[in-house]
């Protein structure tokens, strides 16, 4: 006689739905306490630096704070184009020339800048179709802060990104010694941000105290007396040096994780096709490693973004980036209104960033 087994009753939709809900309505209310956490720690003062950006309060004031609107945002960011026409002769009414360059004259900015309804001062001159512009700015530094920003993102984050994949590279290997290695890599990006700056201040010393001035000059490649922290060609250089040399480390680290996931079956596959290295390299490695290289570039361009105490330590006010500038509006200057405006603005260009690479990475998808 053959046995035939009873089937499992079917869980009727309804039930489903009824266990699909309680456990909805039980993530909520495990999720109900980080909602609270992230209300006063996150959302509420971010929420109060929006507002406050549009007030002119004085950071640590009794005067009485006025709503002005988007006025901070005006003063941060109103820019405007003007064409420079030529100087001309009072006297014969001719276009002036140079007589030492023998180049055309031209009016000075502040006479052709607006300044209603704001003052603009000159933050660049340039040259278009054989005609020469002022670009004019409300505030000339916070562009520039903007400017110098993106640029060291840019730059420090390609070369870390590079340095990094190699070094991951070279470590992920088999070779003596491999563990030691691996943990002395970290002790730049260990060492404290402003212990650091200090230690390359005295490596960029303008004299031959400094080591680079020391080094370059016995190499017969300069006088001992290049200004590297003074000179405004070599500042952010010298930013994208300190950048670097901390945080390709971290680097590294987020990269050799990734690679350790990678099965060693498929590099004694390629062996056995007859793959090199570098067909290997393309073909295996760097499909794979996607998804980590993805996250190691959000984390690293949303971090260097905000960069501000390689800057306030080594330039103070010479050069800013935009953290170090809200610093000063806010402690130098004290008005909190056009500092949380700036913080806004910061915000927003880290906001732009991170969708940015979260969509062309494919960081949110299935693959990554």
């Amino acid at each position: 006689m053959i046995e035939t087994k009873k089937k499992a009753p079917l869980v009727s939709r309804s039930k489903r739905s009824d266990l699909a809900k309680r456990e909805e309505s039980l993530a909520y209310k495990l999720l109900i306490p980080t909602i609270i956490i992230l209300l006063l720690i996150a959302i509420y003062p971010l929420g109060q630096v929006f507002v406050t950006s549009f007030t002119d309060r004085q950071f640590a004031s009794g005067q009485e704070t006025s709503f002005v609107g988007f006025e901070n945002y005006r003063r941060l960011l109103s820019i405007t184009i003007k064409e420079l026409p030529p100087a001309l002769d009072e006297e014969t009414g001719d276009v002036k020339i140079d007589s030492d360059t023998g180049k055309v004259v031209y009016e000075r900015p502040i006479q052709i800048l607006p300044r209603e309804p704001y003052r603009y001062r000159e933050y660049k001159q340039f040259n278009f179709l054989g005609n020469r512009y002022v670009l004019g700015a409300t505030d000339p530094d916070f562009i520039d802060a903007i400017r110098n920003t993106v640029t060291f993102t840019v730059i420090s984050v390609f070369l870390e990104l590079a340095l990094g994949l190699g070094i991951a590279l070279v470590v992920n290997s088999h070779f003596k010694g491999r563990g030691a290695i691996r943990a002395s890599m970290l002790i730049p990006w260990a060492v404290i941000t402003v212990v650091s700056a200090r230690m390359w201040e005295w490596m960029l010393a303008s004299n031959r105290v400094g080591f680079f001035n020391t080094l370059l000059y016995y190499l017969g490649l300069g006088d001992g007396q290049i200004a590297f922290l003074a000179s405004s060609n070599l500042q952010l250089a010298a930013m994208v040096a300190v950048d670097v040399w901390k945080t390709t480390p971290f680097m590294a680290l987020l990269l050799l994780a990734g690679l350790q996931t990678i099965p060693n079956e498929l590099y004694e596959a390629g062996d056995i096709d007859g793959a090199g290295k570098i067909r290997q390299f393309i073909t295996i490695t760097l499909p794979l490693l996607k998804p980590a290289m993805a996250v190691a570039l959000v984390f690293r361009t949303l971090d260097a973004l905000r960069v501000f105490d390689v800057f306030q330590v080594l330039l103070g006010q010479s050069k800013y980036s935009m953290a170090s500038y809200n610093y000063f509006q806010l402690i130098g200057n004290r008005n909190m209104g056009l500092a949380s405006a700036i913080g806004v603005v910061i915000f927003l260009i880290i906001f732009v960033f991170a969708i940015s690479y979260i969509k062309m990475l494919g960081v949110d998808s299935d693959e990554a």
